[in-house]
């Protein structure tokens, strides 16, 4: 089942071919180490991507992650029903969009339907993926799981990396988007109910808060970071606590909301049109379907010259 959901749009990488080639040898090779506990995580292969910040990838061999695949699927049974609502990345029927969605409704909410003006605390944690405390990590796990094996194989995965001594998870695994939603939820209970924070939502290390009250806003900050650093040993970005109104716009995960519409941050429109193709062209569609994206569209359509057909057939998909 792992291997399946694994290779789903991989056919065609030679790594994914090499093991195909000998799959029963491979499958049965990694069922019988970890049935033995003799499995040991291999090394991983590092690279850069420009997302739109430059980002250290760390890929993993086909073995394991299609073990990751495996974990993953525990994590999602045991760990889903724990999570908060506004709790976005990496979970089932969440995401990017909903996220932005989920927004709109609160802003709506807030403002009474654009009647009157709120204010946004937006934050993102300091290299967050890179300070992910294992210690701290393996003790929550140990919280939900109580499966020896399950841990031992857990255990080997997140000491299978790491940056500064015991910290740090690799982007690039599926497993660590799993271990992010699991480390922070410790912080969406505290927010949620310590706090008390009504408008609240997270996606990965970002994170927005909405209030009537630009003091609350700001007296809030100050045991949000104390909670962080105590608790997960991880802090705010200094620079990236921003405090703005509503109708200045929310600027959230790649989208700009205001008032009485969404836009596109001006960042994630220029990496659209550098990166733009074929292949991708579905992809950037659906992203222009969630804003206020129909000049874009036209712009796409007469600066890259798609066929008309293509870019019709495009949009019946999303």
């Amino acid at each position: 089942m792992a291997w399946s959901e694994f290779k789903k749009g991989k056919t065609k990488r030679k790594d994914v071919q090499e093991f195909e080639f000998n799959l029963e040898d491979n499958i049965f090779q990694i069922y019988h180490e970890l049935k033995n506990k003799t499995y040991c995580h291999s090394n991983y292969t590092s690279f850069y991507i420009q997302d739109p910040k430059l980002r250290h990838i760390h890929k993993a061999k086909v073995r394991d992650r299609i073990v990751h695949h495996l974990i993953s699927k525990y994590l999602q049974k045991i760990y889903n029903k724990t999570f908060i609502f506004d709790s976005y990345s990496c979970r089932i029927n969440k995401g990017t969009h909903k996220a932005v969605k989920r927004l709109r409704k609160f802003s709506l909410k807030l403002s009474k339907n654009n009647k009157t003006n709120f204010y946004v605390l937006k934050c993102d944690i300091k290299r967050f993926f890179d300070t992910i405390d294992h210690n701290i990590l393996f003790k929550i796990l140990k919280q939900k799981i109580k499966d020896k094996n399950i841990l031992w194989l857990i255990k080997e995965i997140i000491n299978s990396f790491h940056k500064n001594l015991n910290k740090a998870i690799p982007l690039g695994n599926l497993t660590s988007q799993h271990f992010a939603n699991i480390y922070l939820n410790q912080f969406d209970q505290f927010t949620k109910h310590k706090l008390k924070v009504k408008y609240y939502i997270r996606y990965t290390d970002d994170f927005v808060v909405l209030d009537k009250s630009k003091e609350y806003l700001e007296n809030i900050v100050s045991p949000i970071n104390e909670f962080l650093e105590n608790q997960l040993k991880l802090s705010l970005h200094p620079d990236k606590i921003i405090i703005r109104k509503y109708n200045q716009g929310i600027d959230f995960l790649g989208y700009i909301t205001l008032p009485y519409h969404r836009i596109l941050r001006t960042k994630t429109k220029k990496r659209m049109f550098r990166r733009i193709n074929n292949k991708n062209i579905q992809s950037y569609l659906g992203i222009l379907k969630h804003c206020n994206g129909y000049k874009l569209r036209k712009k796409m359509e007469k600066e890259v010259f798609f066929d008309q057909e293509k870019i019709s057939l495009a949009i019946k998909k999303i």
